[in-house]
C-alpha cells in the first residue's frame, strides 16, 4: 500500500511540476517550454554558414518563380516577374526576419497588448483604442482597398506574411513568442494600415492646446503673445520667404468673434516624445563634383532592437527600387531607384485639436452643436486581458472624433482632457500606400508631385532629387484650412464656427523646386516663410539643426557623397555657440569665480570647448547640464505644474534665449524682465544669481556622479545612448554606446532617440547610394545580423549599398541565393 501511495505521490508531483513549468506564472515565462531542447529558445540559434547555402522554397500562391539574392548585411534583393509575387515575397521575407516585431507593433497600435501580458497593459490598451488608431486605420484601409493597385499590394503582402507563418511550428517561433508564451496570428491588410497610423501618432500626436489654455487663463493674452508667439524664428524656413507661390490662395476661414480658449487643468496622459525629428537635404548639380544632385536623409526616431527599419531591394517589370521600409508595411518608404531619390522628415504642423463639449446630461448620449442636440455614437470595445475576463469599454464618438477620456477613474492618469473630443488628420482615410507605390516608380519631378497627392498623414517634408538635375522639397500631407491660431488653444466644440472647414489644396502646400541657392533642406523647422498664406501651426522644433545644415550647404562646392555624410555626422551645437559666450561673460560680470572652487575648473573647461558634442567632450557635459538647469530655474516657478497647480509648458528655446541674452547684457544687479526673479524666494534674483546657482548645481551633480572633473565627465558618459529591446526585455539591447552627437546637433543622437537610418544617394548615369541603421536585418538576438550595423553607425560610417540591375549580376558582397516557387 505504501508503495502505491509513493507511486501516486510521484505521479502527482511530476504532473504538477510539468504543469507549472509549462504554464506562465505571472511575469515568469513557462520555463519548461522555454528551456525545452526540442521547442525552446535553443531552437532559435542561427548557423551563419547555413544562411549562405542556396535554398529553394515551395510556397502556395506564387504565380512565377522569384529569385532572391542576399548580401553580406543580409539584405534581400528580390527579383519577381509580376507585382503580386513581388509584394508576396516582400511580405514573406520581412516576416522571416521580423515577424514578432511586425505583429507586436500592430498590437501596440490596436490596443491589444493586454492579450499577451495581462492587466499591466490595460491602461495603455484603453488609451490606444480611445485615441482612435484602429478607427483611423479602418478608414484608411477602406480607401486603400478601393484602389485596385493598392488592393493587390496589401493582399499580396499579407499572403506572403501568412505563407511564412504557416511554415512555423511552435519550436520555430521567434524567441519573444516563447518568452511571452503566445503564438503569431494571421496577417491582414488592416495590420499594414495600423503600422502607418502608429507612425502618425509618434510624429503628429503631440499637442499643447490644453497647456496653452491654462497659461492663457493664468497670465492673460499679453503674456501668451509675448512668451508664446507664433513661431518667432522663420529665417531658416524649409520653403524660404520669397519662394514663388504659383497659385491663387483659396479664402481662409474667419475667426469667430467669440474666439477664446476653453480652460482645463488636464492634459493628455501619454504623448509622443517631443525630441523626435529628422534631417534631410539635397544639393543641386551646380554644387556637386559630378554635376548631378546628391540627396541625404536621416530620420530621428526612437532607437530600438530590432531596428525600426528593414532594408530591401525590389525588382519587377518597370521597377527597381532600394531603401528601407517599416516591417509590416509594403513598398519602400525612404529610398531611390535609377532615376530619383527621396526622403522624409516630420512637418510638425498643428493637425490635432481638442474640442470642449457640452453634454445634455451625465449620461453623455447627446452633445450640443450647431444649435441642437446631436447623438453621441457609442462603440463598445472588447479588451481581451490575459488571465482575466474580457473587459467591455465604451468609446464615445462625436463628429469631431473620439472622446479620449469621458470620466476620471483610477485606471487613467488624472491629468487628462476630460470630456474633450479630439480632431486629428490621422482619423481620416487616405491612401499612403499608393503614394509610396508611385514614389518607388517615379522617374521625374512630375511623378514625385503626382505620387504625393494621395498622401495624408503624418505630414512629412518629402525631399526629392533626380538624374534630370532637379531637386525639390514639399511639406506634404492633409492640412486643415484654419484661421490664424485655430487650435493653439482648446476650441469650443458646441459652435460650428470652430469646426475644421475644408483643407488646404494639396497643390498649394508649401513647396520649392530648384531654388537659386542650389540646395533644399529640412530639420523640423517652420515649413514656410511669412509670405505663405495659410496657417499650418504655431510651434516647431528649434532652428539649430536647420541653421547649421544651411550654413554648411551654402559653403559646399564640388560636393561628394562623403560631404553629405560628414554633414550628417556634424556635432556642432548651435545653441551652445550662441549662448555659452554670453553665459560666461555674465557669470564673471559681478564677481569672478574663486580659483579654489569646483566651478572654476568647469568654467575653464567650458572656455576651452569648441561647441562640438564629441564623445570625449567635457565641455558639452557641463554646458548641457548648466544650460538646462538655468532654463528650469528661469521658468519652473512660473510654468511648472508643481508651482502653479496647472499643467503648462515652458516658452520655446528661441524665446528663452532672447530673454536670457537681453539679461546678460544688463548692468550689474539689474534685471529687465520680471520672469528672472524666483517668486518662491524672498530674494530678488538677477540673471547672475541664476547662472551661478545653475553652474554650481551642474558641477555638484557631475561630481557626485563621476568624481572630480576629468575624462569621466566625457559627453558620451553623461548622454549614455541606449538602444533597448523593443519590448524592453533586459539583456537584448545595447547600453551606454560611446557615440557623439546631441539632440540639438545635426548628428541628433540623444539618450534614446537618434538617426534611425542614414542614407546618401548620388544620382548619375549609375546611381550610387550609401546607408546604415543602428541594428541589423534580423530580429533574432541569436543572429549575427541582429546588431551588426551598430558599430559602423556609432562612428558615422555608411555602407555602400548593393544595388543590383539583374538577378544574375555578380557582386563580391553577395553571399547566398534563394528561389521561391509555387508549391504543387
Amino acid at each position: 500500500m505504501l508503495r502505491i501511495l509513493k507511486a501516486l505521490l510521484a505521479v502527482v508531483i511530476t504532473l504538477t511540476l510539468t504543469w507549472v513549468l509549462n504554464a506562465k506564472q505571472g511575469d515568469v515565462p513557462p520555463m519548461g517550454k522555454l528551456l525545452s531542447p526540442y521547442r525552446g529558445i535553443w531552437q532559435n540559434g542561427e548557423d551563419a554558414q547555413a544562411l549562405e547555402e542556396p535554398q529553394t522554397l515551395q510556397l502556395p500562391g506564387l504565380r512565377q518563380p522569384v529569385r532572391v539574392r542576399f548580401d553580406d548585411r543580409r539584405v534581400p534583393h528580390i527579383f519577381a516577374e509580376n507585382e503580386h509575387d513581388l509584394y508576396y515575397a516582400q511580405g514573406y521575407l520581412t516576416a522571416h526576419d521580423r515577424l514578432w516585431q511586425m505583429e507586436f507593433m500592430t498590437r501596440v497600435a490596436a490596443g491589444r497588448i493586454s492579450e499577451v501580458v495581462g492587466s499591466k497593459a490595460l491602461e495603455y490598451d484603453r488609451f490606444q483604442r480611445r485615441m482612435g488608431l484602429a478607427y483611423g486605420a479602418e478608414n484608411s484601409l477602406r480607401e486603400m482597398l478601393k484602389d485596385p493597385t493598392t488592393r493587390v499590394v496589401l493582399e499580396s503582402y499579407s499572403e506572403g506574411v501568412n505563407a511564412y507563418i504557416n511554415t512555423l511550428a511552435p519550436k520555430d517561433y521567434p524567441f519573444e513568442y516563447k518568452l511571452l508564451d503566445y503564438a503569431p496570428e494571421p496577417w491582414q491588410p488592416l495590420k499594414c494600415a495600423l503600422l502607418l497610423k502608429l507612425m502618425a501618432w509618434d510624429l503628429s500626436g503631440r499637442s499643447d492646446d490644453l497647456r496653452l489654455s491654462n497659461i492663457l487663463r493664468k497670465y492673460g493674452p499679453k503674456v501668451v503673445q509675448d512668451l508664446f508667439p507664433d513661431y518667432p524664428n522663420r529665417q531658416d524656413a524649409i520653403v524660404p520667404t520669397g519662394s514663388p507661390l504659383a497659385f491663387k490662395p483659396v479664402p481662409v476661414p474667419v475667426a469667430p468673434p467669440s474666439f477664446a480658449a476653453a480652460i482645463s487643468d488636464k492634459v493628455p496622459a501619454r504623448e509622443p516624445d517631443a525630441e523626435l525629428g529628422s534631417n534631410n537635404f539635397a544639393v543641386a548639380g551646380s554644387r556637386s563634383a559630378s554635376g548631378l544632385p546628391i540627396l541625404a536623409n536621416d530620420p530621428h526616431l526612437q532607437l530600438n532592437l530590432p531596428s525600426i527599419w528593414y532594408q530591401v531591394q525590389m525588382t519587377a517589370p518597370g521597377l527597381n527600387v532600394y531603401g528601407v521600409t517599416i516591417p509590416g508595411a509594403p513598398a519602400v518608404i525612404i529610398g531611390f531607384n535609377e532615376n530619383v531619390a527621396w526622403g522624409v522628415t516630420n512637418v510638425g504642423g498643428d493637425v490635432l485639436d481638442w474640442y470642449q463639449l457640452k453634454f445634455k446630461n451625465k449620461a453623455m448620449r447627446e452633445y450640443w452643436h450647431e444649435g441642437r442636440w446631436k447623438p453621441v455614437r457609442r462603440v463598445v470595445e472588447r479588451v481581451v486581458v490575459r488571465g482575466q475576463p474580457d473587459l467591455l469599454d465604451t468609446v464615445l464618438y462625436t463628429h469631431h472624433g473620439p472622446i479620449v477620456y469621458d470620466r476620471e477613474e483610477k485606471v487613467f492618469n488624472k491629468q487628462t482632457p476630460i470630456r474633450h473630443a479630439m480632431r486629428w488628420t490621422a482619423h481620416d482615410g487616405a491612401n499612403e500606400v499608393l503614394a509610396f507605390y508611385r514614389l518607388n516608380r517615379a522617374r521625374s519631378y512630375q511623378d514625385y508631385s503626382a505620387a504625393l497627392k494621395t498622401y495624408g498623414s503624418p505630414a512629412q517634408n518629402f525631399i526629392f532629387a533626380s538624374n534630370q538635375n532637379d531637386i525639390a522639397i514639399r511639406p506634404n500631407g492633409r492640412f486643415p484650412l484654419k484661421w490664424q491660431d485655430q487650435g493653439k488653444f482648446i476650441l469650443d466644440g458646441s459652435d460650428v464656427a470652430y469646426d475644421w472647414h475644408g483643407w488646404i489644396p494639396m497643390e498649394q502646400n508649401p513647396h520649392v523646386e530648384n531654388p537659386a541657392r542650389g540646395f533644399v533642406s529640412s530639420a523640423n523647422q517652420p515649413s514656410a516663410g511669412l509670405d505663405y498664406p495659410y496657417y499650418l501651426g504655431w510651434d516647431y522644433a528649434p532652428a539649430d539643426r536647420a541653421h547649421r545644415i544651411n550654413e554648411q550647404l551654402a559653403k559646399m562646392r564640388r560636393a561628394t557623397p562623403d560631404s553629405l555624410r560628414q554633414l550628417q555626422n556634424d556635432n556642432l551645437g548651435v545653441n551652445a555657440r550662441l549662448m555659452l559666450p554670453a553665459m560666461l561673460r555674465a557669470l564673471s560680470k559681478e564677481a569672478p569665480l574663486s580659483p579654489n572652487s569646483p566651478a572654476y575648473s568647469a568654467q575653464e573647461a567650458l572656455q576651452r570647448w569648441d561647441y562640438h558634442y564629441n564623445a570625449d567632450a567635457v565641455g558639452a557635459t557641463v554646458f548641457e547640464l548648466w544650460y538646462n538647469n538655468l532654463v528650469d530655474r528661469l521658468w519652473e516657478d512660473d510654468f511648472s505644474s508643481k508651482a502653479t497647480g496647472l499643467e503648462m509648458r515652458y516658452p520655446s528655446r528661441d524665446r528663452t534665449n532672447r530673454l536670457l541674452l537681453a539679461e546678460t547684457e544688463a548692468p550689474k544687479r539689474s534685471t529687465t524682465s520680471p520672469w528672472i526673479d524666483d517668486r518662491r524666494t524672498a530674494k530678488q534674483e538677477n540673471v547672475h544669481d541664476l547662472l551661478l546657482a545653475s553652474l554650481n548645481f551642474a558641477v555638484d551633480s557631475l561630481t557626485r556622479k563621476f568624481g572630480p572633473l576629468g575624462p569621466k565627465w566625457a559627453w558620451a558618459n553623461q548622454k549614455s545612448t541606449d538602444i533597448n529591446h523593443l519590448a524592453n526585455l533586459p539583456g537584448f539591447g545595447r547600453a551606454d554606446i560611446d557615440c557623439a552627437g546631441s539632440p540639438g546637433s545635426v548628428n541628433a543622437t540623444g539618450p534614446r532617440n537618434g538617426p534611425s537610418w542614414r542614407m546618401v544617394v548620388a544620382l548619375g548615369p549609375k546611381v550610387q547610394a550609401y546607408g546604415i541603421f543602428p541594428g541589423g536585418q534580423s530580429g533574432n538576438p541569436a543572429s549575427a545580423y541582429y546588431d551588426d550595423m551598430i558599430e559602423p553607425w556609432r562612428v558615422g560610417h555608411l555602407d555602400e549599398l548593393v544595388f543590383l540591375r539583374a538577378a544574375d549580376e555578380n557582386h563580391p558582397r553577395l553571399q547566398s541565393a534563394w528561389r521561391l516557387e509555387a508549391s504543387q
